[in-house]
């Protein structure tokens, strides 16, 4: 056996020695050979001959065929293709008649390897970065949306790693936010990256994975802060620590705030796990109070908030490739929300208004963790996780309309866990693997509205005190699967068997008046919902030598049986086949083309089915008394990506297509105090949709400047059912974003963001008001001194709504290094034009809301920080 694997070992490596000499049999000295799989592939080797004109070069992994390319300024290049054996070669390069130009010999912030891009930190970093994340966000083809997730040529990154390992299972922002910046030496992006090493060379993955590169074996970072200030009364606290080295990773954090920093962000779950069962335990919000959308700037400037949040994270190598993980996370927080509504309605009959004073207070308490198990080799993959998930969320607000005053009370507790176990293990030629996924899920959600809004529905017309609305859901799942997995030649074929089971149950009941009796059968709901899914998935793959095409097919089939109990009863079963497709094409060393399509049925769930009415917010009455959804939908979608790491430039252009048949149609009945009633009736419906994305970034490296550019238009047409009139809904969407982010000069930078919005809605051909919002955001730094800098930084927002619709802001802030020691002393001073409201227009179908945000008032932090 031993014998046997050193024989592998030697037909996988590969070794190439020789010289280089000129026409005159000369040696040559400096000239450059690289080694890939074809003339328009990445490089997988190079060397650089020696003064004696010998080289040595070592491939590891070594195709078949491979393409070897010596070159010397002023002689002629020599290509060769190789056969796949260690051989001695001796290469002549004859006089080039083409004129030579200028050439300039510099290190490159971007280097590119095979599949892996290397992007140099410190050619990123400015003087006033501090955290990895102010770094990532400089590099081009990188991009961190505002919530903390990360993408990667417009799509998101699959994994997180720092220095190979997954410590934090997609809550990467922890690390993101807190690593320091000086000990991180390259940022590694993983193209095609295929986590399972024993999958590698089986299953093609088109996802990316980020990989973080430490300058030392031994690391202890993080960052620490402490930050006091007014009006009001203000702090802000953060100490994580971090410990890194190659057996051991730890991360803890504690952070508190109450200047409006949303730290929850930072224990978001980002996992992706493509091919993985469709059963999970997210939790599912019945009811809900009415809370003011999202702004579209910094949570700080109006997130008024009290926030602790603890976490702890650790990866310990037991032995060789096998790593036990702990995450755990607890987030307390006390937020309040201030601001008013106006709300336009439109319908086939009339135009509906309805202004809203809001004031709430919600009350946050959420325990997550999981404990993982993990061995990775290239001939096994064992992974064992156990996650759970606990909310205690109480929501109060006051409500105050023209017509009446509106108390409101939310608790929404919940509970969930699963347990997700893979085991993948290697027989001669063949992949054995298994999977398991299993969960449960519980909530108890409670609603009271005082007074009730639906006078005529519920109480004859006759007003009353208060609803009480009182929901009970469960959720039970497992999911088992086994398959196997082969190659054959240049095709790899995988088959999974496997049997699905889920179990939901909703009772429910709406009371008036705190009474012990509900209002009856119309407004209960006794429904357990069963399904159960035998499924087979067959799918393909063809890469060739050069790997320039990668082809995947999957042609699963299932059979799907649905169980509805309760005054709904109703039993449904489907055979599907749901075929994908999906080809990626490399043109040239920069070029990729991408194509992809597939087929899904989607059945719906128990949120869908309930027969009785639910109170889901205090002017909003709900029920789906009709068949089971089914949907089958069509996506086919294109792009080309451009990567040029030695000119920093990378692009992308994508076009998408959606088509989906619905077998019910959604119905709103809107009543002229705004109070709405969804149903659902069968009917046939189609939705399709349009989607146009282009994207740039460049990093001038001459001007230390960073640019990124998004656009993108988008349309999308329906039919619904308004005030029991069919109409057809068309949106047309055109955003445009750009930044800019430059060292100007050593005592002076710059930084802006910038976004214009067009959105456009009509109701059976006729035009709805036309909505366009723009923002810009700009922060110019002086560095007076080495270690000193102060910055001012502005903010407009503006929307086509009224004149009156626009804001500005003004911050200013000064900081001082100490060296040395690497202390920053802080004062910023937010808000400095003490702007008390912000008035933000959103659209979407048939209304269009017009939200004010009261504003947390200008304030001053005095903070004082340093990196571990």
């Amino acid at each position: 056996m031993l014998i046997w694997c050193w024989v592998s070992v030697l037909n996988a490596q590969m070794i190439l020695t020789g010289t280089v000499k000129d026409e005159a049999n000369k040696n040559l000295s400096g000239a450059t050979l690289t080694i890939s799989k074809d003339s328009v592939s990445s490089i997988l080797a190079y060397a650089i001959s020696k003064s004696d004109g010998s080289f040595k070069i070592r491939i590891d992994n070594a195709p078949e065929k491979l393409f070897i390319k010596a070159s010397y300024i002023g002689l002629t290049t020599f290509k060769k293709i190789l056969e796949r054996k260690s051989q001695e070669l001796e290469i002549q390069l004859r006089p080039s008649s083409e004129e030579l130009k200028e050439v300039v010999v510099k290190s490159e912030i971007i280097q590119r390897r095979g599949d892996t891009l290397s992007f140099s930190v410190e050619a990123f970093k400015d003087k006033n970065d501090r955290v990895i994340a102010d770094v990532l966000r400089k590099m081009p083809g990188i991009t961190i949306k505002p919530g903390g997730q990360i993408y990667y040529q417009g799509k998101p990154i699959q994994k997180y790693y720092i220095e190979g390992l997954d410590l934090l299972e997609g809550r990467y922002s922890l690390a993101n936010e807190n690593l320091a910046a000086d000990d991180v030496s390259k940022v590694e992006i993983l193209e095609n990256h295929q986590p399972i090493r024993v999958l590698d060379s089986l299953e093609f993955s088109e996802r990316a994975s980020l990989n973080i590169k430490l300058k030392n074996d031994v690391t202890l970072s993080g960052t620490a802060k402490l930050g006091l200030g007014a009006t009001p009364l203000l702090w802000e606290a953060n100490v994580t620590p971090m410990l890194f080295n190659k057996k051991r990773q730890f991360i803890a954090s504690y952070q508190s705030n109450n200047t409006g920093k949303n730290v929850a962000n930072q224990v978001r779950d980002f996992s992706f796990n493509p091919g993985g069962s469709t059963y999970d335990i997210a939790k599912t919000d019945w009811v809900s109070l009415l809370n003011p959308a999202t702004p579209p700037f910094s949570q700080d400037r109006w997130l008024d908030n009290n926030v602790h949040l603890a976490s702890a994270n650790g990866i310990q190598r037991l032995k060789s490739d096998l790593d036990l993980k702990l995450n755990l996370s607890y987030l307390n927080d006390y937020q309040q929300q201030q601001g008013s509504t106006q709300t336009t309605l439109y319908t086939p009959q009339d135009t509906v208004s309805i202004s809203e004073v809001l004031d709430n207070r919600l009350f946050i308490k959420n325990v997550q963790g999981k404990a993982t198990l993990e061995q990775n080799t290239k001939k096994n993959y064992l992974k064992n996780q156990l996650e759970f998930n606990t909310y205690r969320n109480t929501e109060r607000g006051m409500l105050q309309r023209t017509d009446a005053a509106i108390a409101q009370h939310l608790s929404t507790p919940f509970y969930g866990f699963k347990n997700n176990f893979d085991l993948y293990k290697t027989f001669g030629k063949q992949l054995v693997r298994f999977s398991s996924n299993t969960g449960f899920s519980e909530s108890d959600q409670f609603l009271r509205v005082r007074p009730g809004q639906f006078e005529d529905f519920l109480n004859a017309g006759n007003p009353y005190a208060e609803s009480l609305q009182n929901i009970t859901s469960k959720k039970l799942y497992t999911d088992n699967s086994a398959g196997m997995t082969k190659m054959l030649g240049k095709f790899t074929t995988t088959l999974k068997l496997g049997v699905a089971l889920q179990k939901e149950s909703l009772t429910s009941d709406l009371v008036l008046d705190d009474s012990d009796t509900p209002l009856g059968n119309a407004f209960q709901n006794d429904t357990d919902f069963k399904t159960s899914e035998v499924y087979l998935k067959q799918s393909w793959r063809f890469k060739n030598t050069s790997e320039t095409w990668n082809i995947r097919l999957g042609v699963p089939v299932a059979f799907k049986a649905f169980d509805l109990e309760g005054s709904n009863a109703q039993a449904l079963d489907a055979f599907v086949f749901e075929p994908s497709v999906y080809i990626q094409h490399k043109l040239a060393a920069k070029w990729e083309l991408s194509i992809s399509g597939n087929l899904d049925y989607n059945f719906g769930g128990l949120e869908r089915l309930y027969p009785g009415f639910i109170l889901t917010n205090y002017r909003n009455l709900q029920r789906y008394n009709a068949p089971i959804l089914e949907q089958v939908t069509q996506n086919y979608s294109t792009s080309l990506n451009y990567r040029n790491p030695i000119k920093r430039l990378f692009a992308k252009a994508s076009y998408s297509y959606g088509k989906t048949k619905n077998n019910l149609l959604f119905g709103s009945q809107i009543d002229p105090n705004g109070t709405s009633i969804l149903e659902a009736v069968v009917r046939d419906n189609y939705a399709n949709s349009h989607r146009f994305n282009v994207e740039a970034s460049k990093y001038l490296s001459r001007l230390n400047t960073s640019l990124k550019l998004n656009a993108s238009y988008s349309i999308s047409e329906r039919e619904q059912l308004l005030n029991a009139t069919l109409v057809k809904n068309e949106n047309t969407n055109f955003n445009l974003n750009g930044s800019l982010e430059s060292e100007l000069s050593a005592w002076l930078s710059l930084t802006y963001s910038g976004s214009l919005m067009f959105y456009n809605s009509k109701l059976n051909n006729s035009e709805l008001q036309q909505l366009n919002t723009q923002q810009h955001n700009a922060e110019v730094f002086f560095y007076p001194w080495e270690n000193q800098y102060f910055s001012l930084g502005g903010e407009y927002f503006k929307n086509s709504l009224t004149e009156a619709n626009r804001n500005y802001f003004l911050n200013l802030s000064y900081q001082y290094t100490f060296t040395k020691r690497k202390i920053d002393l802080k004062l910023s001073w937010n808000n400095m034009l003490n702007t008390e409201n912000f008035i933000n227009a959103s659209s979407s179908e048939f209304y269009i809301i017009q939200t004010r945000y009261v504003l947390r008032p200008s304030q001053v932090l005095a903070s004082v920080s340093f990196n571990f």
